[in-house]
This record gives C-alpha cells, structure tokens and sequence, in this order.
C-alpha cells in the first residue's frame, strides 16, 4: 500500500505537504515523491529503501515554493509522474494496484503510446494512470474512463494549475479525507496526518467520488457510491494506529480485536506481550479482557526499520525482521507468554526471528494469538501479497494435500478438520507451543463496520468488485 497527500492553500504549502507526506512513512518503502505547482510544476523523487523520508526531503521541500501540492509514499513505483497532455500540464500521485495493467499496457502499444517509467521491466501504474487520463475529454472524464477498465483500485491525487483533483477508487478499499485549517485544505490517506497540522476532518471521500480542491474551497465533481467495499486490513494492520476509517479508529478497533481473542481463549500465562508495533494495540485489549499483565519482552529499535511486511525483496524483510526486534532476556527467562500480532503473511518472521529470539532466551511457552483469520488469498487490490506460494496458509493446505486442492472450501470451515489441522501445521512450522486465529466473525464485530462494507478477499476470495456490480 501507498500512502498519498495534498495541500491547497491561499500561502506556501510546503511545510504541511512535507510533514504530511512524512506522516504515512508506514505504508510504503520504496519511493517518495514531492510535486509542487507555484510558478511553474516542480517535482521531486527519491529511492528511500533503507533510509527516511525526512531527510531525503529536508533541503529539497525548502527549495520548491508554491501554495499548492502533492506527495506520496510509494510502495512499489516511482512516482509522482508529471506530464504535458492536452489537458494541460499536471502531476499524478497514486494509490493501489492495477491487475489488468499488462493487458491495458498492450492496448496503449496499439495506438502507438509508449512508457518512459519501466523498471525491471515492470509497468509503472501511475504512469499507466496519467496516460489513460488524458485519453478523455477533461480530467475528469479521463477519471471515469480509467476507473472503468481498471480491475483492481486505485485511488490518485492529480495536481494542476486548478488546484488538487482528488479521487477515491470505485470500490472504496482505499481511504480518502479531506481536511481544513484557516484558508488551507487538505486531503490524506491516513487522517491521522492532519493532526499535529491543526487540520480539522471535514469529509470521507465516497467510493468512486471526484473532488476538486482550490483555494476558495472544495467542489464534487463527480458524486460518489454509497456502496462501500473498504479493505478491513487497514484496522488489522497497515493502517496508522491514530487514524479513522469510517468513523472507526484504528487503535480502538485493535484493542477489541484483542479483547475478542481473549474471550475465546483459556490459556494460562504469567504475560502478554504484542509484536511491535500493530501487535501492541491487540495485546492491550487481550490484557484488559483476560487480566494477564501485559509487558514487553521484545522491543522495536524504531529509527530506520521499516515495517518486515512492507519490503519487496524477501532478503530485505528478513533484514528487517532480524534487527529491529531486540529481546529484554530478564522478562523472557522462564516464563509462558501470549504474544499477540495482527497476522500471520508469509510466517518466515515470526518463525526465523521472533519465536528464535524467544526461545534463545529462556521462554517456557509461547502461545501466538493471531487477530485475523488465516490468510488465504493474495491481495488483487492493492500492493502487498502477489502469490499463492507467499501466504503461510497455503503452503500448510499444500503440505497437507501433498498438492494444490481444487477447493479450499473445508479450509475456510473455522469449525473443519482440514481448517485445525491447517492450523497445527502453521503452529509447528513457526515453532510456537499453540496457535489460534480470530475468527472471521469475530473480527469483523471488533472492527465494527457492517460486512457488506468491507473487503475480505483475502480470507474469502469473494472480489468485492462482484458485490458491487
């Protein structure tokens, strides 16, 4: 997942954009990319595997004046891209993945186009975006005409001399708000970004729904759905603990996840303890329901180390996983710990890295309490898992089968045979002493959103593009 924002404002937006743009380091590892609109459309890009948007940007936001603007953080391209069209000058910044880009790449070919961002012979999405764009009649025709062959999401923010259009995917899996401060407006993935800005929430975007941002204020140019398919992994995971989807709040939506685990459990325990940092907000609400202290036998060494899910490269997500979780050996020694996370992707970290350190330092049980249902299906909406072989899952139902079953049907069955021997599978490959999920249910009760509002291909592998047709 990326993370994008914008600043309108009626003085220089360039601070607000810079630690806005800042504020959803979180959701990407890859690039980061500042477009400003002042005199003329400046833009600039960095690689920021390995290092901090902070300091890439410092001088360089400095140095490009202008009241409006966009930034992204970027988990797979190369981004913002800008471009002189027929529609006049502009800078696009995106948010999702586009499944059927190949496809529409060829099709481009074919009327003679051609792509100037391709790394490691990958098509750059917001690339493929911009140039669908200006095949309509205005921006926001051009909008509608991408959103309609797209299959997959994908949520933009295109920056010209007008001011900021800001657009929510069809399907609504990726959020956008809008916020206002005196004369200035601004629009997020995360609110939690307006903040520490002083922004005030004014508006969730609908599915689907185009807005105009200028300096006197907001225009809707092409209303949005109320049907609403929002990816339910943003309150499990990705999402920002101090952020809102919905009304709903990420952190306190954790803590009943928590609490949901703990009360379909028995456990006996001398702790629990979260897998830093989503893991935390889930282990509070298990303590707060079952009584089992919480503590902290692995702490995150934060500065410089990304999330271990968000990198692409497995070589890079192991170096993460390995050196940002140091252990305190005097609270692990001897004792039976609940330990908490979100999920379990593709379990490499937790196996390799986290039970290891566990069990290096003289923990007696360690009993994994995972806040989602297993994960079965790889993300076709956004950037995250791209394959079958990745899900942990999976390579358990194929150990088990001996092969890959036609139907996943009776693994989906939380009250299955298959399902609890799926499950003893994982728990064994990881080490752990036992191993329960949430269950699907369960979790969608603590997230608190009505089902047919939420995205749950990944446990399902029901396209909510389907549901909404």
């Amino acid at each position: 997942m990326s993370g994008i924002f914008g600043v309108v404002s009626k003085k220089s937006c360039s601070e607000d954009l810079y630690y806005g743009t800042d504020y959803h380091s979180h959701l990407g590892t890859q690039f980061a990319g500042l477009a400003v609109y002042g005199k003329e459309l400046m833009r600039k890009i960095h690689d920021i595997k390995g290092s901090q948007f902070k300091a890439k940007f410092y001088e360089d936001y400095l140095e490009m004046p202008g009241n409006k603007g966009i930034g992204v953080i970027s988990a797979r391209d190369e981004q913002p891209i800008v471009m002189n069209s027929k529609l006049g000058p502009f800078a696009i910044v995106t948010n999702g993945y586009i499944d059927n880009a190949d496809k529409l790449a060829k099709g481009l070919f074919k009327k003679g186009g051609s792509f100037v961002e391709v790394a490691e012979g990958k098509i750059n999405f917001t690339e493929l975006c911009a140039k669908m764009i200006i095949s309509g009649k205005n921006i926001v025709d051009g909008v509608e005409r991408f959103f309609a062959k797209i299959e997959g999401s994908c949520s933009l923010l295109l920056l010209n001399k007008e001011g900021i259009y800001a657009c929510r995917d069809r399907l609504g899996l990726t959020p956008l708000v809008i916020g206002k401060k005196g004369n200035s407006w601004a629009v997020s993935t995360e609110s939690s970004a307006f903040l520490n800005l002083g922004y005030k929430l004014i508006k969730h975007l609908e599915p689907g729904e185009v807005v105009l941002i200028t300096r006197t204020g907001l225009k809707i140019k092409r209303f949005g759905a109320k049907t609403n398919k929002i990816c339910s992994f943003l309150w499990v995971y990705t999402g920002f603990p101090a952020s809102s989807y919905e009304g709903i709040n990420v952190e306190a939506s954790r803590e009943r996840c928590g609490a949901q685990l703990a009360k379909d459990d028995d456990v006996q325990a001398d702790m629990v303890a979260g897998i830093p940092d989503s893991g935390t907000a889930h282990a509070i609400g298990y303590s707060m329901e079952s009584g089992i202290p919480l503590r902290r036998p692995l702490v995150k060494y934060t500065p410089g180390y990304d999330r271990s899910y968000t990198p692409v490269s497995q070589e890079r997500r192991d170096l993460v996983a390995r050196m940002k979780l140091i252990p305190i050996p005097e609270i692990i020694k001897g004792k039976k710990i609940v330990f908490c996370d979100d999920s379990i992707v593709r379990g490499t970290q937790l196996k390799n890295y986290t039970i290891q350190k566990l069990k290096k330092h003289g923990a007696k049980e360690i009993h994994l309490r995972i806040s989602c249902p297993p994960l079965m299906f790889p993300c076709k909406f956004n950037y995250s898992t791209r394959s079958v072989n990745e899900l942990a899952a999976r390579r358990a139902i194929k150990a088990i089968e001996g092969k890959e079953p036609k139907s996943l049907c009776k693994y989906l069955d939380e009250n299955s045979k298959e399902y609890k021997k799926m499950v003893a599978w994982i728990s064994k490959d990881i080490g752990a002493t036992t191993l329960k999920f949430q269950k699907l249910e369960d979790m969608i009760k603590a997230i608190g959103l009505a089902k047919n509002k939420l995205c749950l291909y990944c446990w399902t592998g029901k396209s909510p593009a389907k549901a909404v047709k």
